[in-house]
């Protein structure tokens, strides 16, 4: 599996948030590393998108669609702070 950068789920992000995220800087709940999400280390070809702590290599949030509904698991983000 090809790892991209985080401005790969930008359009999801999107979606799911209802505004623009790549550049939300988001708390690594293992390591504490902080980063904008465009940073992360993601994977779309997982079952669901995969985004990862690029300090640590942490999982910090899971997306995947189930019956037409977005499921976000962000439990390995400590935080998120608006740009």
């Amino acid at each position: 599996m090809q790892p991209l950068d985080g401005n790969a789920i930008g359009g999801l992000m999107l979606e799911v948030f209802g505004a623009e995220m790549t550049t939300t800087v988001g708390t690594c709940e293992h390591c504490g590393a902080a980063a904008e999400l465009a940073q992360l280390v993601v994977y779309l070809q997982a079952p669901g998108t995969v985004a990862r702590c690029r300090s640590c290599g942490s999982i910090l949030m899971v997306v995947v669609q189930a019956r037409g509904v977005h499921c976000v698991d962000a439990r390995g983000l400590a935080r998120l702070d608006a740009a």
